[in-house]
């Protein structure tokens, strides 16, 4: 039973009567489309967190897109510049002396990385099925399931029925495409395409004005193999008597040589004839058809690329072959829903939308669909399980797919904001072993990134920039007006303490505790003295990507560089006294530097300054999509509605400067602080903004524009802390509740503390909660004005 003081807490508890539905009744867990994909933002995604497909549902030809998350360009190497440490000095006393243009001029030259930048991320290819007689087809329709991480294709093309499946299966490691023909045979050609440069812009896609409407037939077209644009050193040839084997490289680029090998391979298995044919497979007069794709490199680690990616793929096909389909296909759904159905949400009342997934996102911002909402935080998750699991790297800024050699930013780590945004919703969504693979990048940059604070800094410990790839690169790169910050590394450190405090895992907490002790060892080595006696600050920094004055983004201790590093500190002496580490002098110095971090500022306009200097009012950008300065208020808790209301204030201020709407992410990042300061109705008039077209692409991925894939994950984690917020000591409950959301229930929420919450509401009122953690564990409530302090019971449970 509930403590008696939750009860006097929360009344209307105990009298409550809603009753849990079954999981499709709360839940429409399905994207659906009534014509083929055209533009690859139209595709649907599937992905095992190593090995992923964009499924295009196409009827004459099906295009099926595929990524492997180590096909980077480039190989091993060393950016780190040789005249840095050198230049250091010099830059400090340009930046004390108010130079700010002549230190960036200096950093440009004798600073940043050499190449000034690092390796993209490449795309795996596409394998083209060409089927005979189908040019079109009736009762069409495509999906995406996130309960089963299915998609699926379903037509009629005269008697004859046609359906197909694609999965990235877990447990096998190879996609699974399914075809069947039901009244009648199948007969088609499978290709391989080499991947090329292609155009990311958005004028390939007019989506809020053709959301609506089916897609044009041409989209259904032959696309060409394009053989006479392969490179040299590409081979697509035929592996035994049902399968294609693909050979080749990656990409060189910016003077870095080409270095990794990788390899698909396809095996087809059915019950027609099967005959490969030098760089295709014919399938004819088949009814049924599994086709299984395995994609691998050479890469082994980040100073490793001797695998041999040949005999990778050709185990996994044996192995997936070895299996019947039924079999291949309850595999990978047992593994994606152990960990999808660890939460369920249902927001407002009624029937499911009966409408395509598009055309509700044409009309979102105009028809408030809660509906949308419960999906794009689904979806969000899919995402992440899909990017980002054990053994995976970790989740880029397009998560794992992009369509070719060149995607926008690189489609690489951007660790002033990006990478972080992608683990945002890992703990309170309930999928906290995603984390893992950031955990090994951080491993990883600490040794790299050991080189780079020697190199360039004179330093101990390690430091990390705003960008990073899969060869763990950590010098500043692409300018002193982005790349000159040394925070990167110490904000990814906020995703792996968060791990422990919402877990309360001990030996998770051993093996961070010499990431947080290295990255607060660069910092202690590597502060300043402010010279109007402010306190210790970072020189040379920027307020990423922000100028103070134009052209002009150099300078010394940022608001944000000063609220990392404080809670760096923090949880370094948090691990330190946890573990009963024994190097008290290391402890007590840590302890004195924090102290000394200058405190925020309110500026002469009430705002929140971004630096040291009350130089908002001037800035260039007004409505920058960067909001450095209120990391304080999310994804921290320094700055807090409880704690800190000045501060808070401030930052309002601020952000009614900037505006509501922005970039894709920075909208998120925006609808995530006006959550965090309960601000429920602002928050909730972000979020329709986020949700359609002009943010939304009909896939649902996050439109920038281009697409990245940080904005899903950022809405998905500021939607959830709607529901639960999770700080200061407290567990909130409903603390941004929109009223357009009267009514709803949340199964499998996370907690700081290692708790998990059920809770549902109606009337904007909780009315039921269940809480699962710890036995004896002492909790402390907040429900609106309401607080109250409760004890687990011997079980770990308070319930009603």
């Amino acid at each position: 039973m509930i403590s008696a003081g939750l009860a006097m807490a929360f009344p209307g508890l105990a009298r409550a009567a809603v009753h849990a539905t079954t999981r499709g009744q709360q839940e429409s867990l399905s994207l659906w489309y009534e014509q083929a994909a055209g533009p690859w933002v139209e595709a649907l995604p599937v992905g095992n967190g190593r090995l992923g497909a964009m499924c295009f549902g196409r009827v004459a030809q099906e295009r099926i897109q595929l990524n492997e998350d180590t096909l980077f360009a480039g190989g091993p190497y060393d950016p780190n510049n040789p005249r840095s440490a050198a230049a250091l000095p010099q830059v400090r006393a340009l930046i004390d002396a108010g130079q700010f243009k002549e230190a960036a001029d200096l950093i440009s030259s004798s600073m940043m990385g050499v190449p000034k930048t690092q390796m993209p991320y490449g795309a795996a290819g596409d394998l083209l099925l060409d089927f005979q007689g189908l040019e079109a087809g009736t009762a069409y329709r495509r999906w995406l399931d996130l309960d089963t991480a299915i998609c699926s294709t379903r037509f009629n093309n005269g008697a004859v029925q046609y359906k197909r499946e694609v999965f990235a299966s877990t447990p096998d490691q190879v996609v699974v495409v399914r075809l069947t023909a039901t009244g009648g045979v199948m007969n088609f050609d499978l290709g391989y395409r080499h991947p090329l440069e292609t155009n990311y812009g958005v004028t390939d896609y007019t989506g809020a004005k053709t959301a609506t409407v089916a897609a044009p037939m041409s989209w259904d077209y032959r696309e060409s193999l394009r053989a006479a644009e392969r490179p040299s050193s590409l081979s697509v040839r035929a592996d035994g008597a049902d399968a294609l084997l693909i050979e080749g490289r990656n990409v060189a680029a910016a003077g870095i040589p080409s270095a990794l090998r990788y390899a698909v391979r396809v095996q087809a298995l059915g019950d027609g004839a099967i005959t490969p044919r030098e760089d295709r497979i014919e399938v004819r007069g088949a009814t049924t058809v599994t086709l299984l794709v395995a994609a691998a490199t050479s890469y082994v680690n980040y100073a490793d690329v001797g695998g041999d990616p040949v005999k990778t793929v050709r185990a996994q096909t044996a192995a997936a072959a070895a299996k019947p389909f039924a079999r291949l296909r309850s595999g990978h759904v047992h593994a994606h829903q152990m960990l999808f159905r660890r939460l369920s949400l249902r927001l407002g009342a009624g029937m499911a939308d009966p409408r395509p997934t598009n055309q509700r996102i044409a009309v979102a911002e105009q028809q408030p669909d809660a509906g949308l909402a419960a999906l794009y935080v689904q979806y969000g998750r899919y995402l992440l399980l899909s990017s980002s699991r054990p053994g995976s790297q970790p989740a880029n800024l397009q998560g794992l797919w992009n369509e070719g050699t060149n995607p926008p930013w690189g489609g690489k780590y951007t660790i002033n904001i990006n990478t972080q945004m992608n683990y945002w919703p890992a703990q309170s969504a309930n999928l906290r072993e995603c984390v893992e693979p950031l955990l090994r990048m951080v491993e990883d940059l600490s040794v790299t990134g050991a080189v780079a604070a020697r190199k360039g800094y004179g330093a101990r410990g390690w430091v990390a920039h705003h960008n990073t790839d899969l060869w763990r690169a950590a010098a500043p790169i692409d300018g002193p007006l982005w790349g000159m910050w040394p925070c990167g590394g110490a904000w990814l450190c906020q995703a792996l303490w968060d791990h422990y405090d919402y877990n309360l895992d001990e030996a998770w907490l051993r093996r961070i505790y010499p990431l947080l002790k290295g990255a607060s060892l660069f910092f202690i080595d590597t502060l300043v003295e402010d010279p109007q006696g402010r306190g210790l600050v970072t020189s040379p920094s920027i307020s990423p990507e922000n100028e103070h004055h134009k052209g002009v983004a150099t300078c010394a201790g940022p608001a944000m560089d000063r609220q990392i590093i404080r809670d760096l500190f923090s949880w370094t002496l948090r691990a330190h006294a946890l573990l009963k580490e024994s190097d008290a002098a290391f402890a007590a110095e840590l302890e004195a530097k924090r102290a000394r971090l200058p405190a925020d500022r309110v500026g002469a306009q009430g705002q929140l300054q971004e630096w040291l200097e009350d130089w908002d009012a001037g800035a260039p950008e007004q409505q920058h999509r960067h909001v450095s300065h209120l990391y304080g208020v999310y994804p921290s808790e320094q700055i807090n509605v409880r704690d800190t209301p000045a501060l808070i204030a401030a930052a309002k201020n601020t952000l009614n400067t900037r505006g509501d709407k922005s970039t894709g992410w920075a909208t998120a990042w925006r609808l995530a602080l006006w959550t965090r300061m309960g601000e429920g109705e602002r928050a909730y008039s972000i979020l329709q903004g986020l949700l359609g077209p002009e943010r939304t692409y009909p896939n649902m991925f996050d439109a920038h524009p281009p697409f990245q894939i940080d904005g899903n994950f950022g809405g998905t984690a500021a939607i959830l802390e709607m529901l639960v917020q999770s700080w200061g000591g407290e567990i909130r409950l409903l603390a941004a509740l929109p009223k357009a959301w009267p009514e709803g229930s949340v199964r499998g929420i996370r907690a700081r503390g290692g708790v998990e919450l059920d809770l549902d509401w109606s009337q904007g009122q909780l009315r039921q909660l269940q809480i699962r953690g710890k036995p004896g564990q002492k909790l402390t409530i907040r429900n609106g004005e309401r607080l109250s302090d409760i004890t687990l019971d011997a079980k770990g449970r308070a319930s009603l």
